[in-house]
């Protein structure tokens, strides 16, 4: 299993009325704590689109348990439970307050695409490769 974790301090402009982060804007939070995954591991979105991947997602499912408001200092935990062999990743992903209790939780599913023909891929091999390490029980 494969966990990351990425701080984030929460803008002025990321909150609404109520003074509480607005709904979409967790969206955001799980991109950039994904994209920080992983650059941990040495390997980057821009280097797998010019290979020709993109990562488009497909589906997202968040559930709100408690506010986080402006200032506060979030952290963004990411999980990959299982080294995909298809088309098809699923990143867990959890939002957690100064006081480490649970904010958000959410669930990302993102398709491998061919950048030109738009048709299913899988996880490029350089990628696959510095997952490896984390899920021994993938040969």
């Amino acid at each position: 299993m494969f966990i990351a974790e990425y701080d984030i301090r929460v803008r002025y402009a990321d909150t609404d009325q109520m003074n509480v982060v607005y709904h979409a804007n967790y969206a955001t939070y799980f991109e950039i704590a994904r994209t920080e995954a992983i650059r941990s591991l040495g390997f980057t979105y821009r280097e797998m689109e010019a290979m020709g991947i993109e990562m488009p997602v497909t589906e997202i499912d968040m559930r709100f348990l408690r506010p986080a408001r402006y200032d506060d200092l979030l952290k963004v935990r990411t999980t990959l439970r299982h080294l995909t062999a298809n088309h098809r990743i699923e990143f867990l992903q959890e939002i957690f307050n100064e006081q480490g209790k649970l904010i958000t939780q959410g669930r990302v599913t993102l398709f491998f695409l061919d950048k030109i023909t738009k048709k299913r891929s899988t996880m490029p091999w350089q990628l696959r490769e510095k997952l490896l390490p984390f899920f021994p029980e993938v040969s």
